[in-house]
């Protein structure tokens, strides 16, 4: 590490909804926050293309543009945003030290808002698609409203995977459900209610080769694991439901994980296992996973951080 550090009383490390909420409240109450938001500035939605259910939009606004107009926000009240990664962290110093692309920090306070991400199939395809914005999701509740009347598709064989296809029935014509294994892994409550759903077909032992269409999804093939036969499955909308992934790589063996990889902080509120790290966003939140949410935490641990420094001095 380099000894020429430059001190600041909080740090943000991430962006997104959480990471610059945080910085937004933090800002307002002369804290002046650096955001170190990464190259992977604004999170998952920006790869979103309409977000049609954040309040104060009522025509909508692509992802994109929200998270433009939240940096916005923060930098006009002071925050300072450097879109490069946080490299290092080290709680053990006194400020605690921060090493990043361009520079180390040290900082009193810190607030991670790292997020996570889905898990994708990872063929070219779903990539592409994914990328067009042309119907291939990881989220129902952000996009399925806007597949009414359309057949759709859901990978995966698991709660989330039960949730997000009981949720498309509400719009879809049809939802097929694409599984690898001849059973679900979901809870017994969740597979009984797909079951008995009368838009929700199985296709099992099976597994997505190629998501099709030039611009838009127009279908998809599977291909069956166990006799290597494939079929094409008529739909308008992919929706990839096998976990999503927490950024924590940097903090491991520092901040305390449950089992799933996700910060743990205490019951209503952002603070972690170390004194002055308070977390927020999806990086801690493997339940809901909106914006809304994620926003809503940001306040929390930019007012908790606000409260720890001011109990310090």
């Amino acid at each position: 590490m380099t000894s020429d550090a430059r001190h600041i009383r909080l740090l943000i490390i991430g962006s997104g909804p959480a990471g610059f909420t945080a910085a937004i409240y933090s800002a307002r109450a002369e804290l002046e926050p650096v955001v170190v938001a990464g190259r992977g500035f604004g999170g998952q939605l920006m790869i979103t293309t309409d977000v049609e259910n954040y309040p104060g939009f009522p025509t909508g606004v692509t992802g994109p543009e929200l998270m433009e107009l939240f940096e916005k926000q923060a930098e006009r009240f002071g925050a300072r945003v450097l879109k490069v990664d946080a490299t290092s962290v080290d709680f053990e110093a006194h400020p605690m030290r921060v090493e990043t692309e361009e520079g180390a920090f040290t900082t009193d306070a810190l607030i991670v808002a790292t997020g996570a991400e889905a898990c994708w199939l990872g063929i070219p395809s779903e990539t592409r698609l994914r990328e067009l914005g042309g119907g291939v999701s990881a989220c129902a509740t952000c996009d399925g409203a806007l597949f009414r009347g359309q057949p759709l598709a859901v990978v995966g064989g698991g709660d989330t995977a039960m949730e997000e296809a009981l949720f498309l029935t509400r719009f879809a014509s049809e939802v097929w459900v694409v599984h690898r294994r001849d059973q679900l892994r979901a809870s017994r409550i969740m597979q009984e209610r797909a079951f008995r759903n009368p838009k929700i077909r199985f296709v099992w032992d099976s597994v997505v080769d190629e998501v099709i269409g030039d611009r838009v999804v127009s279908g998809v093939r599977v291909r069956n694991l166990k006799t290597d036969e494939t079929s094409v499955l008529e739909v308008e909308g992919l929706f990839v439901a096998i976990g999503h992934r927490p950024n924590t790589a940097l903090f491991e063996s520092l901040l305390k994980t449950d089992d799933h990889g996700y910060l743990v902080v205490e019951p209503g509120s952002s603070r972690t296992n170390v004194a002055g790290v308070f977390a927020c966003g999806d990086v801690m939140d493997p339940t809901y996973r909106q914006a809304i949410t994620a926003a809503g935490s940001g306040c929390m641990a930019a007012l908790d951080a606000e409260r720890w420094l001011a109990e310090q001095e």
